[in-house]
């Protein structure tokens, strides 16, 4: 029983972020939006108290239920362990913890969130890591079914489906969703939990508490017949029984209770356990309490202190041309070099945002505008910067800022949203079509939606250019979007450090 209402949340669960991922349509976000705010690293960084009391409370309580039903990640991995034991009677056998490559990754990625390279620490995040590899490889399939379905209802006459289109936001991101989603299959094909275990630093976070939980899995000695059934089922490989020894470690449980589901003589039992240190699996010597105590102590302090803390340029090419009404072609946009990255409004600064982003890649998969994609750079890789080839930031949209949920884009309204100055437009006069007198043009100017471009006429030529006020521009890319120069827009936006 337990075992199923297990699966049966972990399915919402999943399926709800998955979903809310894949939405481009800014609809399920206002009812799914929760979800992302529950995971642990967003939590921690958007210092949300209430979050991350609750899902320390609940591991104390229950264990790492957070790993087997709320983690997406988590719940992807069950799901292909699963199809890797289908056809074997014993998938799994106790492995001894890797000490050193557990508490490693831990210790190097506390030490890089703290220090706020976070473009190193969305490499490790499972809800970035999850995020990364929907929004890159499932995203565009859902995109091209929508896109099918749109072509099939304007056919009969109906407006219920609208095109969207298909592109590949950044090189570098695409590769490394490529690699993890590899590596996690074929560990979790092969070895069920083993990122969550030997890996995962959000699983060995949770893990220092989940030894103390005040419900644990815990073995009846006198029932247990040592059939083993109960370790060779043990995703986690967390179970050791021998012939002098029947033991679970609980730093690496995640309840899935496939355990129990198994066991056949009623041994194995979740039960009331508080005030029962554990045993190290494999071994008959208790741990030394003390010991226990420091890590779980280590793992707060930890926790706490990154939360108080706040702790290339490749760009796929489109394959097909656009055409000019038919006679010309329209080479496609590129990006400029900015000097300074153009971050979202709601961001308070570019490391503010920096600092607290996780790539988790959100906010790129809902952009209604597809101005936010993640950065090639090696500093913030993956982490999503604004770019105007393909749209611009409208003034009324505010859904990135609704969205995300570390805080890294605060939360804004539309009337906020024009206070916000994320960069500055720059001209260059050499690659102004009017400014050189190759066409009358003043698009930049007349897309401005802050009036902060006007058009001025050189004395000495007679010929208009653009002329950019500072103070008034907010960085929303419009004029950058809409210039007629290519490849490299003659207008374009630097980011600024400050934003409010």
């Amino acid at each position: 029983m337990l075992r199923k209402v297990r699966v049966v949340l972990a399915w919402i669960f999943w399926i709800g972020i998955t979903l809310l991922l894949l939405d481009f349509t800014g609809v399920l976000h206002g009812y799914l939006g929760w979800m992302a705010k529950l995971q642990f690293l967003p939590a921690v960084l958007a210092l949300n108290v209430g979050v991350i009391v609750a899902l320390v409370a609940l591991t104390l309580v229950f264990g790492r239920v957070y790993c087997s039903v709320i983690c997406p990640l988590g719940v992807f991995q069950d799901g292909i362990s699963h199809l890797g034991t289908l056809k074997k009677k014993a998938p799994y056998k106790f492995k001894k913890e890797m000490k050193s490559l557990r508490y490693g990754v831990w210790v190097v990625f506390v030490i890089l969130l703290v220090l706020g390279v976070q473009a190193a620490v969305a490499l490790l995040a499972p809800y970035s890591a999850y995020g990364r590899m929907v929004q890159n490889l499932l995203q565009p399939v859902w995109l091209w079914g929508n896109n099918l379905l749109a072509h099939i209802a304007e056919r009969a006459g109906s407006y219920a489906f609208y095109e969207k289109e298909v592109w590949m936001r950044s090189v570098p991101t695409f590769v490394v969703a490529v690699v993890t989603l590899v590596v996690i299959v074929a560990l979790s094909f092969k070895g069920g939990r083993t990122w969550c275990n030997s890996i995962c630093p959000v699983g060995t976070t949770l893990g220092f508490f989940s030894r103390f939980a005040m419900f644990r899995p815990l073995i009846d000695h006198d029932k247990c017949k040592h059939c083993k059934a109960c370790e060779l089922h043990c995703k986690a490989q967390c179970i050791a029984i021998g012939k002098d020894t029947e033991s679970i470690d609980h730093s690496r449980c995640v309840d899935c209770f496939n355990c129990i589901d198994k066991c056949k003589f009623g041994a194995l039992q979740y039960r009331f356990a508080w005030g029962k240190t554990p045993g190290q699996a494999g071994s008959d010597v208790m741990p030394d309490a003390g010991q226990s105590r420091r890590a779980m102590m280590a793992g707060t302090v930890a926790v706490a202190g990154a939360a108080a803390l706040k702790g290339v340029k490749a760009r796929a090419q489109e394959a097909a041309k656009k055409v000019d009404g038919g006679f010309a072609d329209i080479l496609p946009k590129q990006a400029p070099v900015r000097e300074i990255p153009v971050t979202p409004p709601g961001s308070k600064s570019v490391k503010d945002f920096y600092r607290k982003c996780t790539a988790c890649q959100l906010c790129v998969a809902e952009c209604p505008n597809n101005v936010l994609r993640p950065s090639g750079s090696l500093e913030h890789l993956m982490q999503p910067e604004m770019s105007f080839e393909k749209g611009w930031c409208r003034p009324e949209c505010t859904r990135c800022s609704e969205l995300c949920p570390t805080g890294a884009i605060g939360r804004i309204t539309r009337e906020e949203k024009t206070q916000y100055h994320v960069g500055t437009s720059h001209v260059n006069l050499e690659l102004c079509v009017s400014a050189s007198g190759k066409a009358l043009c003043g698009k930049c100017a007349q897309a401005c939606p802050s009036g902060a471009i006007q058009m001025v006429e050189n004395e000495e030529t007679g010929l208009l250019f653009p002329v950019v006020a500072e103070e008034i521009c907010t960085g929303c890319g419009a004029c950058e979007h809409l210039c007629p120069s290519r490849p490299i827009s003659a207008i374009t936006v630097n980011g600024k450090f400050q934003h409010v």
